[in-house]
C-alpha cells in the first residue's frame, strides 16, 4: 500500500467529512477557537492519542450541527467537537 499523504493537502481535521481518512500532521490549537487555552487544549489532545503520523478515520457526526465527530485514532475511537478538531491539522 502507498502512502499518499505527501501529495494532499493540508486540512483541519474538523472540516473533514463522514469517511475521511488521513495522517495527522501536526496539531495548531491556536488556530481551533477553543474555550480551552491553547497549551490546554494542545495537551489534552496529545493525551487522547493525536499525535503526528497517527492514521485517523471519521466514523460518525452527531445529529445536530454534525458535531460532535466520532474519530478512530489508530485503534481507539474518541468523540472530539469539531471546534476542537479544528486543531488538528491531517493529510
Amino acid at each position: 500500500m502507498t502512502d499518499t499523504t505527501d501529495t494532499r493537502s493540508h486540512m483541519p481535521l474538523g472540516l473533514a467529512q463522514r469517511g475521511y481518512t488521513g495522517v495527522i500532521q501536526h496539531l495548531a490549537a491556536k488556530q481551533a477557537g477553543s474555550a480551552l487555552s491553547d497549551v490546554e487544549l494542545e495537551s489534552r489532545l496529545i493525551e487522547l492519542g493525536f499525535v503526528e503520523g497517527a492514521r485517523v478515520e471519521v466514523l460518525h457526526e452527531g445529529l445536530v450541527g454534525r458535531d460532535p465527530i466520532a474519530v478512530r485514532v489508530d485503534s481507539i475511537t474518541i468523540a472530539v467537537r469539531r471546534r476542537e478538531a479544528m486543531a488538528i491539522i491531517v493529510a
